[in-house]
């Protein structure tokens, strides 16, 4: 599909991650103004709840943007999500006749600032990249015992905190935790010294199941993607995660980008997963491709210093999709909600460069990195901002979700000192 030309010119530019092909929702403010919903078109927002208010946008009886989140349309269903794409197509599109109309209703980017573009319902992260499962599993393990016994047959997974999702640019305090390490009997109550990034996708639900749900079934009720952040205190981790899974570690914070890409945006990108190691059982067999063609880097800034790329990878190297994640979940019956949130998981590719973590990046700490400034890591020090970015390439355009970015600052001072 080539690039789909808006009166907007900024729209046209071939490496604009917000081109009329995209048309991602977000909510964002201007000085002394309530946030509300909006849509990006170029380096401009076209303000969408008040295209409501003034008649351009009616899609049912009642209104869907007079608050600032995106859940009213999402829990309207796959037929509303099309009838809004098809309706914005039409309203920005090279040659539309209601430019005069619309034009007043556009905002630069610039002057705005953006809020989480969702309502959290709940939070589920998994841990369904192969590469980075076989990198941890084989620090820990060793390779031989890499991959734990059920890893190949089903997407792990653990309940998160949906309170501590944040959008980008919400600086991240560095956690205290309790943390032991080898050479102590005991543990210690200390700020993690071991904090780190993960690269993840994001998948929203958009309609509610009540019940187990197929692949297929769950592919249709995902409403789009963010970038995903999952802040990971390792040291945490370490001491807290047998025999029930990580916690606190993960507790802090989940970045996500201001920007929900749609599904229908990247159709185009779709791909299959990787070859299966065993046959997955039936409820779970792929169905068609499920997976997306998106490139994604991690890069790290110490304080006032530029940034460093230390990880190109792609979304296309999960060994589960997140239709397959959502049909997991259900199973027991569990039901999902409009606005539930499903991190992907770390997402690495096989070789050393494309690693979505610290942790892996430096091998636990073993071999740190030299950013471009000349500084070594190991995991995030305080000041550092790191920013994850994503982007996938289409005939003449470029489909971007707008960076996830957080910098760390020092933890507080003993919140039980006495």
């Amino acid at each position: 599909m080539p690039l789909t030309k808006s009166w907007v010119n900024s729209a046209n530019d071939a490496s604009h991650p917000f081109p009329l092909n995209n048309l991602p929702y977000g909510v964002f403010a201007t000085e002394g103004a309530e946030p509300r919903c909006g849509v990006a078109i170029g380096d401009m927002i076209f303000d969408i709840t008040s295209a409501e208010a003034e008649g351009l946008i009616n899609l049912i009886d009642e209104p869907l943007f007079d608050l600032p989140f995106w859940n009213p349309l999402m829990e309207q269903g796959p037929a509303v999500w099309a009838a809004l794409r098809a309706r914005l197509t039409s309203l920005l599109a090279e040659g539309s006749e209601e430019q005069d109309r619309v034009e007043p209703l556009l905002v630069a980017q610039s002057d705005t600032v953006l809020h989480m573009p969702f309502a959290v319902s709940e939070y589920t992260d998994f841990y369904a990249g192969r590469h980075h499962a076989q990198n941890v599993g084989t620090m820990f393990r060793g390779s031989e015992n890499a991959l734990p016994p059920n890893w190949l047959h089903i997407p792990i997974g653990y309940n998160g905190r949906a309170s501590s999702v944040v959008v980008s640019g919400t600086d991240i305090r560095r956690p205290w935790g309790q943390l032991k390490s080898p050479d102590h009997d005991r543990p210690a109550f200390l700020p993690s010294r071991r904090f780190d990034i993960e690269l993840e996708m994001g998948a929203i639900v958009g309609t509610p199941s009540n019940g187990p749900i197929s692949v297929q079934e769950a592919d249709d009720i995902i409403f789009g993607y963010v970038l995903l952040n999952d802040w990971s205190a390792r040291d945490i981790q370490a001491w807290e995660y047998q025999p029930l899974g990580p916690f606190q570690a993960k507790a802090t914070a989940t970045s996500i980008s201001p920007w929900i890409v749609t599904k229908a945006a990247l159709e185009p990108f779709r791909c299959d997963t990787p070859a299966r190691e065993h046959e997955l059982l039936d409820h779970l067999k792929d169905c068609g491709p499920m997976l997306y063609d998106i490139d994604l880097s991690i890069t790290m800034a110490p304080s006032g210093k530029p940034a460093s790329t230390i990880a190109r990878t792609n979304y296309r190297e999960m060994y589960y999709s997140a239709a397959q994640q959502l049909a997991h979940h259900t199973t027991s019956g569990c039901p999902m909600n409009t606005g539930d949130l499903l991190g992907s998981g770390t997402i690495s590719g096989p070789t050393k460069p494309e690693r979505g973590s610290l942790l892996e990046l430096s091998w636990g700490g073993k071999e740190p990195l030299t950013l471009d400034t000349g500084e070594t890591r190991s995991f995030i020090e305080d000041g550092d901002t790191m920013t994850v970015t994503g982007a996938a390439k289409g005939d003449g355009y470029t489909i971007g979700f707008g960076d996830c970015v957080g910098t760390v600052l020092p933890a507080l001072e003993n919140p039980f000192a006495r």
